[in-house]
């Protein structure tokens, strides 16, 4: 999931420690020996707005704000946990306008990734530019 959230042009940054990319990626080799996790967080294009839009286009996931579901959750903090904070505030607590979380449950990698790449392009317009090029 995570490697291919970071080939979308709808997606501007990607964090998750199994990737060679990540800050942490070789502390995470060494301490994280069962895997690293399915919580993977990354931006979408377009901020608060594609945020907003990209959690009401998905379909597998559901929104919620809890981690660690046998269910794959999906969450931007910057349009429901985290709305009535001022930018900064959100700021401070590490709360882009662009920042989707997810965690990732029991289906199958490739329906969640189909469910956000036709998300992902409703909500960044890349779906509109395809369709006009095609």
């Amino acid at each position: 999931m995570a490697q291919w959230l970071e080939r979308q042009p709808g997606v501007t940054w990607v964090s998750y420690p199994g990737l060679a990319s990540h800050p942490a990626h070789r502390n995470a080799l060494r301490y994280l020996k069962g895997g690293f996790g399915g919580i993977v967080t990354f931006g979408v294009k377009g901020g608060v707005e594609a945020g907003r839009r990209l959690i009401n286009e998905v379909k597998l996931f559901s929104l919620l704000a809890n981690v660690g579901d046998a269910k794959s959750l999906i969450i931007h903090p910057a349009s429901t946990t985290h709305q009535q904070l001022s930018p900064e505030d959100q700021l401070s607590s590490g709360v882009t306008e662009d920042l989707v979380r997810l965690s990732v449950g029991l289906e199958h990698v490739d329906d969640l990734i189909a469910d956000l790449d036709q998300a992902i392009r409703v909500a960044t317009g890349s779906a509109a530019e395809e369709a006009v090029t095609a």
